[in-house]
Formats: C-alpha cells, structure tokens, sequence
C-alpha cells in the first residue's frame, strides 16, 4: 500500500520555524520527485517546493524562496521541507506528493494526508 505521512505541523509565530518531514512507503522512493504543496481556506491549492528523484534539484515558488529548504533522505524514504521566517500567509494545510516528473504542474498520482500550519501575526 502506497503511503505518504506528513508531520511537523503546528501553531507558530510569525518569524518563527517548523520543520516537515513526508515518510513514505509502498513504492520506489528513490525513483519518484516529491513535492509540497499548500492549500489556504478559499484558495487553490499550490506548489510550495519539489526535489528531484535523479540529482536532488530543487524548485521552489517565488513566495518561499530563501525562507524555505527541502531535502530528501533516500535511506529513510523521507523528505523534508525547512521553513524559516513564517509569514500568516504561509497558513495552510500542507501536503507532500510523489510524481514522476519534478515540475509543479505534473501529474501527482501519490498524495498525503496533509498536515496544517498556522502562522499568528
């Protein structure tokens, strides 16, 4: 059974850190990007950062860069998303995915539960 875990969410002041992590299982970890993605109340949902499965490149939207680092294990099936310098609207549920291609408008087939972050001002 295929599954992705996220974890490390929670309340946090602005300026403050968490760190996620996406366990996953159930399938070639090592072949597949992951990617997080973020959905607020009332908007769509969008990519926040994606890595690579081949040389661990990285992509990130203009809105975290420079605040937000991910990283992925491959001997732990997990990977991480830093984020630093929380912002309200970094509020969000969070969700990390597996997908073969690492760019945000691929097509996901593997998808979390979601774990929410909330930024107070």
């Amino acid at each position: 059974e295929v599954q992705l875990v996220e974890s490390g969410g929670g309340l946090v002041q602005a300026g403050g850190s968490l760190r996620l992590s996406c366990a996953a299982s159930g399938f070639s970890f090592d072949y597949f990007a992951i990617g997080w993605f973020r959905q607020a109340p009332g908007k769509e949902r969008e990519g926040v950062s994606l890595i690579s499965s081949s040389d661990g490149g990285t992509e990130y939207a203009d809105s975290v860069k420079g605040r937000f680092t991910i990283s992925r294990d491959n001997a732990k099936n997990t990977v991480y998303l830093q984020m630093s310098s929380l912002k309200p609207e970094d509020t969000a549920v969070y969700y990390c995915a597996a997908g073969w291609t690492p760019d945000f408008g691929s097509y996901y087939p593997y998808w979390g539960q979601g774990t929410q972050v909330t930024v107070s001002s």
